[in-house]
């Protein structure tokens, strides 16, 4: 169900009657144009046909609504979501949904992008996407491995969007940033390519509240490509690449005090230590589809490749935390994913799918370390280095089946079960049976209720038992000595809500969700790289209510979303090393909040559109703080942000093809607190973006 409306709705001229009235000179052409255009956006249905919404909550973003927010199309993908009800800030650009730890998967035109491994830099950007879709709740059978949200993205395409632009955008903390994208059809074929360049003074969140960040930059490239050909009236082929490469400075702490001793020497300056973190992503979709009568199908083979490098500060590193640890970890992935849909009759709607993948993951590490006693004190300043490599290769199987019935005009139900099988560091399977209802229960008013069984594996790239031994007698050594491997999560699903259009343009929403988990995944920094690793609690439960609302009229829109969640645990069972002594005791036998648990969350905006091309836009964030202190008990102080966008498309005062934006971060220059360091699996303080100021220009063509 559609919980709530788009934001903005886009309206899109044909793009064959653009190239009409711009290029007169291809006016022959136009035919030819015009029913390729009408074909692939007819497969453009049937494609996303094959992946129902049937009983998830629902929150859209189209095209309008990602170009008019602060930032525009140069916000990031994880912020744009944090206009979603139910969605928490962590760190350094992550998000929490509905009370998970990650647990995201992305989709770009339903086809599932493999996981890679996890770093600061973005993979995707808002630039690309035509549309953006956030799914939650009681999941249809289609969706598997990743549940707490899935970001359902779709492409541009040039059969759609022809055309294109080059922007340059940029300001406070050294930011510069260039882009272009450009689009096109010919021939039944169909293109579209994006780029960007970024550089920053400040690519992470700083250890400390002041405005200046010690060692800070950054530096990002992204790269997509979108290319598809119409082969007849009922079949297509299409090709998704894209890339990425990030490099980060770790940013400093000043006045620390050294620790340890490095070859006779005992004093070292903290802020100019220099760790740093390098991190890449590409990935490559062939996807066959086909619509004929009754059927609608889609197999598409996949690639994908991430790396992450973390390199220490062999000196620095060493005398502050005894321990200098550079880590590589690699994943190679391909697959398949094949989709079917199959209209029975009016009522029935019969669905099925495939899903295979294969894994290779690969983690180096080169320690430096010094020996110390069993109370710790140092034996030697001269440290020695181990190595440390493991390796495995997984596989994935999936497979489901489900019917959606429409019972009556008003009641439809989407009933349908999953099978996964998951072969790696653990070797597991399981049934899931997926179920919903949609109910209209007036013109205006649609309640739905659904449950859904979730078989969450964990990622490939694990710390292996071998890992923990070699560093006994050393500044390495954890204080707990228990690795126990890392298990699948396996959650009940349970939830309802109903949404109401109180006024023409205003939809109302209400929504209320109980997962109950056995091996419940959470994730921790568990060493000096920062580079997270799963654990499991023997049972978690997480459970809240969510209201959103949407406004349109005209040029003016507006939203609101409140959350109230509980996410908590007991007794972790796995990757026990991590987690401090006295906190694993408690934890045993004490419920807990995860790390990630905020209690209240709300996000509102606004933006109005006036005839003479400009539009302005605010909005707002509030958080009552992560968790932190002994065992996750305590959390830090809420916080409230607030962001200004003014954008001026020149074209309505007879410059064509222009555009300017100004925006306005953290506008009442906020100091805030995302964590503090402590917490479980919590290595770090981070502190929020204070104000900063951004411009930009874009040129169409």
């Amino acid at each position: 169900m559609v919980r709530i409306v788009t934001r903005a709705a886009a309206i899109h001229a044909s793009a064959a009657a653009l190239a009409l009235a711009a290029f007169p000179a291809y006016a022959q052409q136009a035919p030819d144009t015009e029913e390729i255009t009408v074909t692939a956006r007819r497969l453009d249905e049937a494609r996303n046909g094959l992946s129902p919404r049937t009983g998830a909550s629902q929150y859209v973003f189209d095209r309008t609504a990602i170009d008019t927010q602060p930032q525009g199309p140069d916000r990031s993908f994880n912020r744009l979501l944090l206009q979603a009800p139910g969605v928490v800030q962590e760190g350094n650009g992550g998000i929490h949904i509905r009370g998970d730890h990650a647990d995201l998967q992305y989709r770009l035109n339903g086809i599932l992008i493999p996981e890679g491994v996890g770093g600061f830099g973005d993979t995707f950007e808002t630039r690309f996407a035509n549309k953006v879709e956030l799914l939650t709740g009681a999941l249809p059978a289609q969706y598997g491995y990743r549940t707490a949200g899935v970001i359902e993205i779709e492409t541009k395409d040039g059969a759609r969007d022809n055309g294109g632009s080059v922007s340059l955008y940029g300001g406070s903390n050294g930011t510069i940033k260039p882009s272009a994208e450009i689009g096109g059809s010919s021939g039944g074929w169909s293109y579209f390519a994006s780029g960007s360049y970024f550089t920053s003074d400040r690519g992470l969140d700083a250890p400390t509240p002041g405005r200046d960040v010690l060692h800070d930059s950054t530096s990002q490239a992204r790269g997509f490509v979108y290319l598809s050909k119409v082969l007849n009236s009922d079949t297509r082929v299409s090709l998704i690449a894209g890339s990425s490469t990030s490099r980060f400075e770790i940013p400093n702490t000043p006045g620390q005090q050294p620790a340890f001793t490095l070859n006779g020497r005992t004093t070292f300056d903290s802020a100019q230590l220099n760790e740093r973190q390098r991190e890449s992503n590409s990935y490559a979709i062939v996807a066959l589809q086909g619509s004929s009568g009754r059927l609608d199908w889609q197999i598409a083979p996949f690639l994908r490749y991430s790396q992450v490098r973390f390199a220490p500060d062999p000196v620095g590193d060493l005398m502050f935390s005894g321990v200098a640890a550079d880590v590589k970890r690699s994943s190679f992935a391909g697959g398949l994913q094949a989709d079917a849909s199959y209209r029975i009759n009016d009522q029935h709607t019969l669905r099925g799918g495939l899903f295979t993948q294969g894994e290779r993951g690969i983690s180096k590490a080169s320690v430096a370390v010094f020996d110390v006693a069993d109370d710790g004190t140092q034996l030697s300043d001269q440290p020695r280095t181990i190595a440390n490599k493991s390796a495995r290769t997984g596989y994935l199987y999936g497979a489901y089946l489900q019917d959606e019935w429409k019972v009556t005009d008003r009641l439809t139900i989407n009933a349908g079960l999953r099978y996964d099988l998951v072969n790696a560091y653990v070797n597991e399977s399981s049934v899931e049976p997926r179920i919903s209802a949609v109910y209209k229960l007036t013109d205006k008013t649609t309640v739905h209720a659904g449950y859904s069984r979730f078989f969450i594996p964990p990622a490939l790239e694990l710390v292996g038992n071998s890992s923990l031994a070699a560093f006994a007698g050393t500044t390495n050594a954890p204080a707990v000595t228990q690795n126990d491997p890392v298990r699948s999560e396996r959650a009940d699903y349970y939830d309802v809500g109903v949404s109401h259009q109180l006024l023409p343009g205003l939809q109302l929403g209400l929504d209320g969700y109980i997962k109950k988990s056995r091996n419940l995944q959470d994730e921790g920094q568990f060493g000096q790289a920062l580079i997270l690793t799963p654990i499991n609690f023997r049972e978690g439960h997480v459970y809240g209510v969510e209201f959103s609302a949407a406004y349109r009229r005209g040029g003016f829109s507006a939203y609101a979303n409140a959350t109230w969640m509980r996410a908590s645990g007991i007794d972790i069972i796995s990757s026990q090393f991590g987690i401090d002594p006295e906190e694993l005791a408690y934890i045993q036998n004490n419920w807990v909040k995860l790390d990630h648990d905020q209690r209240y969350t709300a996000s509102a905006g606004t933006s109005y559109a006036f005839d003479t091309g400009t539009t302005v836009a605010l909005d707002g964030l509030y958080q009552t703080g992560l968790s932190k202190g002994f065992a996750s008990t305590q959390h830090v102080t809420p916080y409230l942000t607030m962001n200004l966008g003014v954008s001026q498309d020149f074209t309505a005062l007879g410059a064509n093809g222009w555009s300017a934006r100004f925006d306005v971060l953290n506008l009442t220059d906020r100091v805030y607190q995302i964590r503090d360091g402590s917490g479980i699996g919590v290595g770090q303080a981070q502190y929020g973006v204070r104000r900063a100021i951004f411009a930009g220009v874009t040129k169409k063509f």
